[in-house]
């Protein structure tokens, strides 16, 4: 293998660089989660978890960027760069490289409409962000069959760590919907109301009326 690549150096990055992003991304995709159920703490502001989210959702691309520049030229992979674009076109595991490249192409999208934002209408940029939730399945896919690191030892490792973090994310805010959804419904249902019979009172009778409507006998 160390004949037919162009450096050891470049394989060596392109495996850690990968594995790198597929971590921040993660990371991003958690703090995503958690900015969407508005958490916050007196010690944690919300504005700190946006601002992570954005900080380490650009670094992610930072190292997805090397480590597509390295994987193209690895001349082992054989990727080409029309490959970085247009999926499945590797000689290389076809099918797994081409999962990364649609993963590419989902991340030119979200950052592109992100940095765009106040151009584009929020429907449209709203709608375009939730391919995120489809990038890093196929991200995850891709650095799990297209590695060689991630199916033992310590890649393996970190795949399911990513795993482990998403997936809490997830569930954390589904259940979190779930018990505000709960508490709405029990604060607006209305009081269970019980109606007790209520006895009728004839009117009073002013004392006048009283003497003054009282017959008088014959002469």
């Amino acid at each position: 293998m160390s004949a037919t690549i162009t450096s050891p150096t470049d394989w060596y990055i392109a495996r850690g660089t990968g594995l790198v992003a597929l971590v921040l991304f993660s990371t991003a995709v958690a703090l995503g989660v958690v900015g969407v159920r508005r958490w916050r703490s007196s010690r944690w502001p919300r504005m700190v978890t946006a601002g992570l989210h954005r900080s380490i959702a650009l670094l992610s691309v930072c190292f997805l960027v090397v480590h597509i520049v390295t994987a193209e030229l690895d001349r082992w992979i054989g990727l080409g760069w029309l490959d970085v674009i247009v999926p499945f076109r590797s000689h290389y595991r076809p099918l797994w490289v081409g999962l990364g490249t649609v993963a590419f192409d989902l991340v030119l999208a979200v950052t592109a409409t992100s940095l765009l934002r106040r151009h584009l209408g929020h429907r449209l940029w709203r709608a375009v962000h939730w391919a995120a939730w489809l990038l890093w399945p196929v991200a995850l896919l891709h650095g799990f069959a297209a590695g060689s690191d991630t199916r033992s030892g310590w890649g393996l490792v970190v795949i399911l760590a990513c795993v482990w973090l998403v997936a809490s994310a997830a569930i954390w805010r589904v259940g979190g919907t779930l018990v505000d959804r709960a508490r709405s419904a029990r604060g607006t249902a209305p009081p269970l109301a019980v109606r007790l019979p209520v006895p009728t009172v004839p009117p009073t009778v002013p004392a006048r009326q009283l003497v003054g409507s009282t017959p008088r006998s014959s002469p």
